[in-house]
């Protein structure tokens, strides 16, 4: 049964830019004829796109007993309180509080965040940091699944 699956899809804007990659490619290639021009329009646009939905395709699910995040996988009894973050919380944690050691999925345009510690004590990672556009419903979903384990 899966309680929870978000994709960190990138913004709007993002795609607008790969649009403007293709563009700039074709007028760097202007001088050589319309074809090349053309062919560095759409394949410039089409690898920019690429990139675009390459990064915006991690999804964050909870599913099976555990949390499943990029591509990490870790079963929810190994798994502390979650920890809803604001704005300014997230921000915080994911600059001058971050623990390098700590496994981080984290998307820059999206603002909230949730922060779960590991309490396995053979897993050296201190917590798990998520980019989130739904942190309360996550953390709904990590405490419904653990509590019903």
């Amino acid at each position: 049964m899966q309680s929870y699956d978000e994709r960190l899809t990138a913004p709007r804007s993002w795609w607008i830019i790969s649009v403007l990659a293709g563009v700039s490619l074709a007028l760097i290639l202007f001088p050589f004829g319309t074809l090349p021009m053309l062919g560095g329009l759409v394949g410039g646009a089409a690898l920019a796109a690429m990139a675009v939905s390459g990064y915006g395709s991690a999804r964050i699910r909870v599913v099976a007993g555990s949390l499943v995040a990029g591509d990490a996988r870790i079963p929810v009894e190994a798994l502390g309180e979650p920890e809803v973050l604001s704005e300014e919380e997230a921000r915080a944690w994911r600059s001058h509080k971050a623990d390098p050691r700590a496994f981080m999925l984290l998307r820059s345009y999206i603002p909230t965040a949730l922060r779960v510690e590991i309490v396995d004590p053979a897993d050296p990672t201190p917590y798990v940091y998520l980019s989130t556009r739904q942190p309360r419903k996550l953390a709904a979903a990590l405490t419904s699944v653990r509590d019903a384990g």
